[in-house]
């Protein structure tokens, strides 16, 4: 693939979190943008996702956020986005999100985050998206979930192939190259994704 144009992204809102997570995040937007790609994100402006927005903002990028309007309500949206699309609801979001995404990107986060990404794996099981996903795994945080999706494909939930649709990264200077280095994917892969 080639080095892609518009990536979503997919962080943590947490203002909790150990350092080495936030500067991880805005250390990926800076790396984003650099490479002339834009970031679609959930919109919000603390955590992890305040931290992409920032350092792709701080580098010259364009960075939309898509947030449902409770959120804009209770003031959790970012407020210097390029742009910033209020949906209705969840669903609209995740869907604006990855709409035309030359990649997805996941950054460690609680229960969204994790609903995020399983979708995206889930899309791209049934072919309904065919783009690199990738996940930063800072201080070895996707470990578990990564053996669980592993135990998936061992007690045959999941084929053998399904491990493929995924790229794992220690580091945000190893996102690009993951990228363009995935396996390729295709609506095919609807022939294998009832195991």
């Amino acid at each position: 693939m080639d080095a892609p144009r518009k990536v979503c992204v997919y962080a943590a809102s947490s203002r909790q979190v150990g350092r080495a997570y936030v500067d991880e995040a805005h250390r990926l937007g800076r790396l984003l943008a650099r490479a002339g790609a834009a970031v679609v994100y959930g919109g919000g402006g603390s955590g992890l996702m305040g931290a992409v927005a920032d350092g792709a903002l701080g580098a010259g990028g364009r960075v939309v956020g898509v947030i449902p309007r409770f959120m804009v309500e209770l003031e959790w949206a970012h407020r210097g986005l390029s742009e910033l699309r209020v949906v209705n609801s969840l669903h609209q979001r995740k869907h604006q999100m990855v709409e035309g995404a030359d990649a997805v990107i996941a950054l460690p986060g609680g229960s969204g985050t994790f609903e995020e990404l399983l979708e995206a794996i889930t899309w791209k099981r049934l072919g309904l998206f065919t783009n690199p996903i990738v996940l930063v795994n800072t201080r070895g945080y996707f470990d578990p979930l990564l053996e669980m999706l592993l135990r998936a494909v061992n007690e045959r939930f999941m084929d053998r192939r399904h491990l493929e649709m995924w790229s794992v990264v220690q580091r945000v200077e190893q996102v690009l190259p993951a990228i363009v280095e995935a396996p390729g994917w295709s609506e095919d892969a609807r022939r294998f994704a009832a195991v």
